[in-house]
């Protein structure tokens, strides 16, 4: 069982989303307006929808933080909908004289269809609620305390815009990304001029009633070598990092490092050589990558170097100019049922994905490094650092 899990409850048109996070020692600082600036950042890009002009994201921290420090027991978190005073009658927990006209036809690429024959319904909206992106706040609020967690291990998570539609920015150096003029940026984009043709693309999808998808990039620094492990599939560290960013509502592909490009390269070209490396003042026998094709995992394994992982998000299932469908209660022809929505989302799928990497990578650090208080895990860290070092 994980270290680190959470677990979500709401709608996107409910109350509110609630969220218990499990396994967080003792000893974190931790502060709500620490989590509320990650979930402003999930709410900004351009391409985003009218929702995020309606609601103002805001946690309340209900249990498992006192006096700023999280105690060890579980984390209760709730974040309201300002938008639930216009559906307290379309959602109401409790019996209705006059229920909502229930909506028949399902939008294609979303869970509707599926959702409705699986659970026996003839209404799509509970599937339309749950399935929501609008569920990915709360994840956004536990990747954060993830994140606090993280820092105090010198581990960073950033995330870029590299593709919106057939637009791609050049290719930077990791080291070389400027990230405060990536989270200055409409896009989270790093390349000024790319970021030009894609917004402009974004305006073209707008304006005829359509959507646009990308590729966002990952990257996490800092972390030590031995996350993870090779001895069991469901301990590769490569696996639970894929299976979280692939939960991502949208996200149709990941790739760790070099990933799909590796599929056309000989052996030769496809891994990282290790060339021996000295330090002035040490015997020990140290070493160094050129390269980082592997995306810093080997054999499901940290291996020193930044991880890098890239998501393809599909254009959002949600159109204006909606689809062809069919009306469940009568199989007739129809189109698509249609609530606002947004044209691009991308730039804040890459906030979402630094939430879920943070959160597989607070696990592997407390499975390897383990403690029930801060302090514990910390000294724990800095003896293996010192070790391998």
């Amino acid at each position: 069982m994980a270290r680190f899990r959470f677990l979500t409850a709401g709608e996107s048109h409910g109350k509110g989303l609630v969220l218990i996070v499990e396994g967080m020692v003792a000893g974190l600082p931790l502060e709500a307006e620490y989590i509320n600036r990650e979930l402003q950042r999930r709410q900004r890009g351009y391409g985003r929808g009218p929702r995020m002009i309606i609601e103002k994201d805001e946690v309340e921290i209900v249990a498992g933080v006192r006096y700023g420090l999280t105690t060890g027991s579980p984390i209760a978190l709730f974040i309201a909908n300002r938008d639930w005073r216009n559906w307290r009658e379309a959602m109401s927990v409790a019996p209705v004289e006059k229920e909502a006209e229930p909506v028949t036809s399902p939008r294609p690429g979303h869970a509707d269809l599926a959702g409705v024959i699986k659970y026996g319904l003839k209404d799509i909206r509970p599937i339309m609620e749950r399935a929501s992106a609008r569920e990915t706040a709360a994840r956004v609020a536990a990747g954060a305390i993830a994140r606090r967690f993280l820092e105090h291990l010198n581990i960073l998570i950033h995330s870029h815009t590299i593709a919106i539609g057939p637009y791609r920015c050049q290719q930077i150096e990791v080291n070389s990304i400027d990230w405060e003029r990536v989270e200055a940026s409409p896009l989270r984009c790093a390349d000024e001029e790319a970021e030009k043709a894609m917004m402009a693309a974004i305006d073209e999808a707008r304006a005829s009633g359509d959507t646009l998808g990308g590729i966002f990039e990952l990257i996490a620094t800092g972390v030590p070598i031995g996350l993870g492990s090779h001895v069991h599939w469901d301990r590769r560290l490569d696996g639970r990092i894929a299976q979280a960013i692939m939960s991502i509502n949208a996200v149709k592909g990941v790739e760790i490092g070099a990933g799909f490009t590796m599929a056309e390269m000989r052996g030769s070209q496809a891994h990282d050589v290790i060339e021996p490396r000295s330090i002035e003042g040490k015997k020990e026998i140290f070493w160094r990558r050129p390269t980082n094709r592997a995306g810093g995992i080997e054999g499901g394994i940290t291996n020193g170097e930044s991880i890098i992982v890239r998501a393809a998000v599909k254009p959002i299932a949600t159109l204006v100019k909606a689809l062809p469908s069919i009306d469940l209660r009568s199989g007739q022809p129809t189109i698509a049922h249609y609530e606002r929505s947004d044209v691009c989302v991308v730039p804040a799928a890459g906030v979402i994905g630094e939430a879920m990497l943070a959160i597989v990578l607070a696990d592997a650090c407390m499975e390897k490094f383990g403690g029930d208080h801060l302090r514990e895990t910390l000294s724990s860290y800095r003896n293996y650092l010192s070790n391998i070092s």
